[in-house]
């Protein structure tokens, strides 16, 4: 069967005390088989050997059961049983998933309209569970997979604008602009976008496209907002004035755009890849407000503090 039939699940989201509303399959040999199959559940001890071995790579459920998945994750959020902790990794891990299939899919409309439902799950959880927020993000910095660093860059952006005092409708239209601000990458060469180390000068500038090639994406589909495509299309300009593209400087800068020029360089800084060292959450934000200074929003910086200090006390 097709690979596009399938999306990738973690079994870190199935809780083994719960039957499950969908088949999940194992990929081995080139071949999806069923290993568990909807209304079964999986023991205790099973589960563990399978979390400490999963990759992320192997375990997978139908297209047609996304519904079912996603309606098993948002059960999950509104359980009483689940401390905010596991909620917390329940949606993230849920939430991975879901992004790389929506990262593969062509139809950008599609893709932005199968995001919201996510970020909504995140504004409610926020809502619902504020400590649980903390742990979400504490969870961050694995590995920097286009789709997870997408995925932490929206969740950052969510608790800054939360921060900051956006509505609820805002804090969705800013979740799916950090989503997407780097959907332009498509459009640039896996060999520069995988390479270990530096850039030359000519893959810097085709690197230094994105901005423009994810404005292009967006621009041809109806339905996305203004700000979600200046959050994608004016995230790397400078709050100093000497960013790309337009050099755009300060207020001239849309609000969501500073909010993810903060929250990409934090992720960036602080998540663990093969060339760098991740940084201290503080650390981060330290060097971001005193060397990188000119670059962001100064209001925007001094509340991201307050963001991490709410983390270090989850």
């Amino acid at each position: 069967m097709e690979s596009s039939n399938y999306f990738r699940i973690r079994l870190s989201t199935i809780r083994p005390d719960k039957v499950t509303s969908f088949d999940i399959f194992i990929y081995v040999d080139n071949k999806y088989i069923l290993y568990l199959r909807a209304g079964d559940k999986l023991s205790d001890g099973k589960i563990e050997k399978l979390h400490s071995r999963d990759t992320g790579d192997s375990f997978f459920v139908r297209v047609e059961d996304k519904q079912s998945y996603r309606d098993w994750v948002r059960e999950e959020m509104n359980s009483a049983s689940i401390d905010p902790f596991s909620k917390a990794k329940i949606l993230r891990e849920s939430s991975v998933a879901l992004m790389e299939d929506l990262f593969e899919n062509p139809d950008v409309n599609t893709a932005l309209d199968e995001s919201r439902p996510i970020i909504t799950d995140f504004i409610d959880l926020m809502e619902n569970a504020p400590e649980a927020m903390g742990f979400m993000i504490s969870l961050s910095g694995h590995d920097f997979y286009t789709y997870n660093h997408s995925l932490d860059v929206s969740i950052y952006s969510l608790g800054l604008g939360k921060a900051l005092g956006y509505s609820p409708k805002d804090l969705e239209e800013l979740g799916v602009g950090a989503l997407f601000h780097d959907i332009g990458k498509r459009n640039v060469s896996l060999d520069i976008l995988c390479k270990k180390g530096g850039l030359s000068d000519a893959e810097w500038e085709q690197m230094k496209m994105h901005p423009q090639y994810g404005l292009v994406i967006l621009n041809g589909h109806p339905n996305i907002s203004d700000a979600i495509k200046a959050a994608c299309f004016e995230h790397h300009e400078s709050w100093a004035g000497n960013g790309y593209p337009q050099q755009l400087v300060g207020d001239e800068i849309h609000p969501f755009a500073r909010i993810v020029a903060i929250t990409d360089t934090y992720d960036a800084m602080t998540t663990q890849r093969s060339y760098n060292v991740p940084m201290k959450p503080l650390d981060a934000v330290a060097m971001m407000k005193e060397k990188l200074a000119g670059r962001y929003d100064p209001d925007m910086l001094k509340a991201m503090y307050s963001v991490l200090f709410k983390i270090k006390a989850a």
